[in-house]
């Protein structure tokens, strides 16, 4: 179901502190809405994607290898090895955003969105082309887990899944972005547990517990 690539989990910050560590993770970073980083964050949530349902593929980094793909963010536009993901998962519609403040309107609204937790009625696919930024999702225990993507990483996030996205201190990322079929893009904050889709990927994750 899910491939990753090495050095995932090293990247990966967990982000369930104790008051031991000096104070909450979710305190004022160098913006309101985004936390400090911790170098050894206390409490670490120990699930890893596969358990979450969420799947990673990397892309254009030394020696990484999963199951004969290697994607080339520097050639999207004719990567056969991304062809070959579009075609076998469906991913008929595409689009690319720029997050920065030079390219995207109303920027600082715009990341405040998305730094809200929520969850979609559909799988939320990203591939990142250039720049970096943070994935946060919770684990079964409700506990964040902090996902570092840089250039060449894609990511599936499951449908029902709570999570949010914010900046790195580069303050920009382009990403592709990916449907199966017309694109949505309703977010519904939590708390959202009435969505069919949450009570769907809960049932999965019992499955998989």
């Amino acid at each position: 179901m899910l491939s990753s690539r090495a050095g995932w989990s090293a990247a990966r910050e967990c982000c369930a502190c104790s008051a031991a560590a000096g104070g909450s993770w979710e305190s004022p970073g160098p913006r309101p809405w985004v936390p400090p980083l911790r170098a050894d964050p206390v409490g670490c949530a120990g699930t890893g994607r596969a358990e979450l349902g969420a799947a990673g593929r990397g892309g254009a980094r030394p020696g990484w290898n999963s199951n004969g793909l290697c994607l080339d963010a520097d050639k999207y536009e004719n990567d056969p090895e991304l062809e070959k993901i579009r075609k076998e998962r469906n991913y008929s519609w595409m689009d690319i955003i720029t997050i920065c403040k030079d390219k995207l309107p109303n920027y600082e609204e715009k990341i405040k969105v998305f730094y809200q937790e929520h969850l979609h009625l559909d799988d939320e696919i990203r591939y990142v082309l250039d720049g970096s930024g943070y994935f946060d999702v919770r684990d079964e225990q409700d506990r964040w887990i902090r996902i570092a993507m840089a250039k060449g990483d894609m990511i599936t996030l499951p449908a029902g899944i709570y999570h949010r996205f914010s900046l790195d201190e580069q303050d920009y990322v382009k990403a592709m972005r990916l449907f199966v079929g017309a694109p949505v893009w309703t977010a519904y904050n939590r708390p959202a547990d009435h969505c069919e889709a949450r009570g769907r990927y809960l049932a999965f994750l019992a499955r998989t517990a």
